[in-house]
């Protein structure tokens, strides 16, 4: 939890929300079930896939971009449109793919990004024994895992909480008051609780579509997400994820959050 850095101050965990009371049973940690044989293998491929291979930077165009964005897609990794057009929205999906392959993220696709795009790896189980249904939170690569059936479906760059003590001057129910905290991101087992759409105001800054589910820890789209851990305490997505995620995720989904960033 967040300790109080400032006499007077308002003591915070999280983005600064405040959350609605809630039965013990809606917070508790899930109970596990083994989840069904096989059901934690990466996507199949029925086919031999042979990739472009032409150096891709930042802001390049053509095709050899839509394979890569329709490839990513068919991984569980969310590219945007495969327009063709290399931008922020395809980089963030990028980095999460080098991530869970072993690769130091970069905006660069070359020999080690193709080589794995043919042979993918899947991401790693953080919980085997897990809900068929959950999401799994990996602070050490950064990255989010929405598993449906058993496997994954949604696999996600993210940025969690930075670690840093805080104390910011904000006005807040029509009065000027000072907010300290922790930007953290507990581990633990928890569960999906309240949502709401669109743009959030909180205490600490704007949030996109959040889904709480520890306190006022949330899944939110940001306009940042950098490839380092940078939030006061929640998990930050990339925009078009925000979007997607509240159709994907109901309530009452267990969350797993494993892990510490030591740098990638």
């Amino acid at each position: 939890m967040a300790a109080l850095l400032t006499a007077g101050a308002v003591a915070l965990a999280g983005c600064g929300t405040a959350v609605p009371s809630l039965p013990a049973r809606d917070l508790a940690a899930p109970a596990t079930a083994v989840a069904p044989a096989g059901a934690q293998a990466g996507p199949a491929t029925t086919a031999p896939v042979a990739a472009p291979r032409k150096t891709l930077r930042l802001g390049a165009k053509g095709k050899a971009v839509t394979w890569v964005q329709r490839r990513l897609a068919e991984l569980g990794y969310r590219p945007g449109k495969a327009d063709g057009s290399y931008g922020g929205t395809t980089l963030a999906a990028v980095w999460a793919f080098q991530k869970v392959n072993g690769i130091k993220p970069t905006s660069t696709i070359a020999k080690r990004t193709w080589d794995a795009l043919e042979s993918p790896r899947a991401p790693k189980v953080l919980v085997p024994r897990g809900r068929s249904t959950r999401a799994e939170v990996n602070l050490s690569k950064q990255i989010m895992v929405l598993y449906v059936g058993g496997k994954p479906e949604l696999i996600t760059h993210i940025s969690s909480g930075s670690g840093v003590p805080y104390c910011e001057t904000a006005v807040w129910q029509g009065k000027e008051q000072r907010f300290c905290g922790s930007a953290t991101t507990p581990t633990g087992d928890y569960r999906t609780t309240w949502r709401t759409s669109g743009w959030h105001r909180s205490y600490l800054g704007e949030l996109y579509n959040p889904i709480f589910f520890n306190g006022g820890i949330a899944f939110h789209g940001a306009l940042s997400v950098p490839l380092y851990p940078a939030s006061h305490g929640c998990v930050r997505l990339p925009m078009n994820v925000a979007e997607a995620l509240p159709g994907m995720l109901g309530k009452g989904v267990p969350v797993h959050v494993r892990g510490r960033f030591r740098g990638l």
